[in-house]
């Protein structure tokens, strides 16, 4: 293990517009061997995969190469992650085909001038939201939709690998019933020797990963099984190749523009926009946090964003952060973007020079690239966790996994996020409240439901209110008071604990005004206690706090609203309290 210390990036100067500069303060020649070290790591990783996730997305595997080499330069400038590997990822590369093959007709040329608007959207909405910093927005994706969504995505994508994996002449489906419905109409065209290829690769992927981790094994599958279809002419026998894969570089020519198109694929960028972002900054900040290393999640929606725009004006298609690849980056010892420059450009050279070498290799190894990366994202100790955990939660996540599954990526993200807002808004709408009573002996309280021993009051209700008062819950939260008065007959006082009422709203404070004059109607007088400071200033501007103090109902704390009111809860001997002037 090195003991390198890792830079820290400055964000002063020229590095607040290329942040790249700011790793200059202590970079040397060890940094730079580990950089270099990982770059290298990661093409040799990046090449085979690039063009299987190019193959993924619909569009030719050359573009995979051109999809890892300007884009990669521009996250190098712009990001602020040392470790981070943006490329074509698989998730995005399957959202790419969804948007993509019901608008191009089956026109390969109309498909790639789809592929690099929809790459551009992508890239505007992002930068937008770094430049407006909405970063926040993405918390809206919660864990469990991220995984239901991932683990539907990997069975998808695992299964439109299928008809490659076996040689077969299918029309290509956007779902799981789909898939296996055009799968189930093409059996007849198994082809027998494209099947033994796909198993001997996956094979040799599987037992490289397990047995040799540290050994580039999508690399030397690709190596040894490119060689072996050359020599024994797969291609004349069947077997599905690449045969011609262009070479050189790519070179600028931004899509046409149509209105219509960009309607039509605005939907898609938006959801790739959100699903790319947040699988890069959930890793960038994993990895930042092993190397003490700080990561701004605006400026990451930037730099993301300028690599998206680069890969839509350099013929490639939507680009991401990758777990797997910035997890090998990091533990091959990457320190700064540097080696995200020495990645882009191993790669460049491999589509400049090398671009022949990939002519006898057949499709199905890139199918089962595909397919053992993704099944890896199959996250069933998550799934249970959440279910274990919070039942809700376990519900989201099978939602989101099984509307993905039947009616595709886009809907089955949409019916997540729908679903996880509609029980925020339920659980905001229906805060948690707990009758307090009192510790013998002392100024504590606590809730009745949980600790036995308290103390309490029949002509006096101690209620804590845990969450908001605001306009979706202030007429729930007033009911639930009125009704403590038309249930307990003896009751004379209720004194809301308000410690935990962090904000509040006009709706909020008007419906606390009317609870408390029809409290005051049955004979009930309404005390608050611990009032936050926000919440203060709110009820002062309605009014209702003049009105409350002048009666004698506010207080500091809840012990002092109960020592007031007399009765069995209040103490023998009042504890010290803060002054009133204080309050």
């Amino acid at each position: 293990m090195t003991t390198t210390a890792y830079p820290r990036q400055e964000r002063t100067g020229p590095a607040r517009v290329l942040p790249i500069l700011g790793w200059r303060r202590g970079y040397d020649r060890h940094v730079l061997r580990h950089d270099l070290i990982a770059g290298l790591t990661v093409a040799v990783m990046l090449v085979p995969q690039s063009m299987a996730y190019a193959a993924l997305a619909g569009m030719p595997p050359v573009t995979g190469l051109y999809a890892a080499i300007v884009p990669v330069l521009v996250y190098a400038l712009l990001g602020t992650s040392g470790s981070l590997a943006v490329g074509p990822v698989a998730i995005t590369a399957l959202m790419t085909a969804t948007a993509l093959a019901p608008l191009a007709d089956g026109d390969p040329g109309r498909y790639a001038a789809l592929a690099g608007l929809l790459a551009l959207l992508v890239g505007a909405i992002q930068i937008l939201m770094g430049v407006l910093r909405l970063g926040a927005l993405v918390n809206f994706l919660s864990h469990s939709v991220l995984s239901g969504f991932t683990s539907a995505a990997a069975l998808v994508i695992a299964a439109s690998q299928v008809k490659d994996l076996l040689g077969m002449r299918v029309e290509r489906a956007e779902n799981l019933p789909g898939i296996l419905a055009s799968l189930w109409h093409g059996a007849a065209t198994i082809h027998p020797l494209t099947v033994a290829v796909a198993a001997a690769s996956i094979a040799g992927l599987v037992l490289l990963r397990r047995y040799a981790p540290k050994v580039p094994g999508a690399l030397l599958v690709v190596a040894a099984v490119t060689t072996v279809s050359a020599v024994l002419a797969l291609g004349d026998r069947g077997v599905p190749i690449l045969r011609e894969v262009p070479s050189g570089l790519p070179t600028p020519d931004l899509p046409a523009i149509a209105l219509a198109d960009v309607a039509a694929l605005l939907p898609a960028a938006i959801a790739i926009a959100l699903v790319a972002y947040m699988e890069g900054i959930a890793v960038a900040k994993s990895l930042a946090a092993r190397s003490r290393q700080h990561v701004d999640p605006n400026a990451e929606l930037v730099a993301v964003g300028a690599a998206n725009a680069a890969a839509g004006a350099f013929h490639a298609f939507p680009v991401a952060g990758g777990f797997s690849r910035s997890a090998v980056n990091f533990s091959a010892g990457a320190r700064t973007p540097v080696a995200s420059v020495v990645t882009a450009g191993v790669v460049g050279l491999t589509a400049l020079l090398l671009t022949p070498a990939f002519h006898y290799l057949p499709k199905a190894v890139l199918g089962a690239i595909v397919v053992v990366a993704v099944l890896g994202l199959v996250d069933y100790r998550g799934a249970w966790t959440a279910w274990r955990l919070r039942r809700v939660d376990g519900l989201t996540l099978a939602l989101t996994f099984a509307v993905t599954l039947v009616a595709g990526v886009e809907p089955g993200l949409a019916a997540g996020v729908v679903f996880s807002l509609a029980v925020f808004l339920r659980r905001s709408a229906r805060p948690h409240t707990a009758e307090l009573g009192r510790v013998p002996g002392t100024s504590t309280f606590r809730n009745l439901a949980r600790y036995q021993g308290l103390v309490t009051d029949p002509q006096v209700v101690v209620l804590r209110i845990d969450g908001p008062l605001y306009f979706a819950n202030a007429q729930y939260l007033a009911d639930r008071l009125l009704t403590l008065a038309e249930t307990r007959e003896a009751l004379r006082a209720v004194v809301v604990d308000a410690s935990a009422i962090g904000d509040a709203d006009a709706d909020g404070a008007h419906a606390l005004a009317q609870a408390r004059e029809r409290l005051a109607s049955r004979g009930v007088a309404l005390h608050l206690s611990t009032v936050r400071g926000p919440v203060r200033d709110l009820l002062t501007r309605s009014g209702l706090w003049p009105t409350m103090r002048e009666a004698g109902q506010l207080h500091a704390e809840v012990a002092g609203a109960v020592d007031a009111l007399g009765g069995p809860l209040a103490a023998a001997e009042a504890p010290p309290r803060l002054p009133q002037e204080v309050y």
